[in-house]
């Protein structure tokens, strides 16, 4: 058996030395921006998949499949209503929805209507006071639990609020959890 000497040597080339240091920082550099990608890639898709990014344009009038269904808005209506607070509108959006797909439970997972000013400002569906929806429209959730079959035609709607001067450039717009980040984005009704 032989013995260990436990002296530390003097390193025989300090240049080797720099090499590997220089190779390590190098490799660094490269192997930390992979890794942070790596380690992100199922955030970023599960952002992708929960939000409306991608407007499809709609024409008034215009039916088109979306999430199981085929979607036209069918009246957008509004005033001063309720107790609302100076310069604030209350907005109705109804769609009229012909089923294809009846599993709107997986289909119509995260619906959201929605009201998309000019500037991009986004409204979601809010309570007010003394408004309700017309008789035999439903909102989301009362729409995926409805049993509604393929060919039936139902009517989904919401309530908004939204500042008096944004009244001239809304459009409503329907986002499903089964197409995102596509959204659809109606055109308003001719006055």
């Amino acid at each position: 058996m032989t013995a260990v000497s436990t002296d530390a040597e003097p390193s025989a080339d300090p240049q080797a030395e720099k090499k590997w240091r220089r190779r390590g920082l190098l490799a660094l550099a490269v192997l930390l921006p992979l890794t942070l990608a790596e380690t992100s890639f199922d955030s970023v898709r599960e952002w992708l998949r929960g939000e409306d990014l991608i407007a499809r344009d709609i024409a008034f009038g215009q039916s088109v499949p979306f999430g199981g269904g085929s979607w036209k808005l069918a009246d957008l209506r509004g005033g001063k209503a309720g107790r609302l607070p100076e310069g604030a509108f209350a907005v109705i959006a109804t769609f009229t929805v012909t089923i294809r797909d009846p599993d709107l439970q997986k289909q119509w997972l995260g619906c959201k209507l929605m009201l998309i000013d000019a500037a991009g400002h986004r409204w979601l569906p809010d309570i007010i006071a003394g408004v309700g929806l017309p008789d035999g429209v439903m909102n989301c959730a009362s729409a995926i639990f409805s049993g509604a079959k393929p060919g039936d035609t139902i009517t989904v709607g919401d309530t908004f609020i939204i500042p008096q001067d944004a009244v001239k450039t809304i459009r409503p717009a329907v986002g499903l959890g089964s197409e995102r980040p596509w959204y659809l984005r109606f055109q308003r009704p001719p006055k």
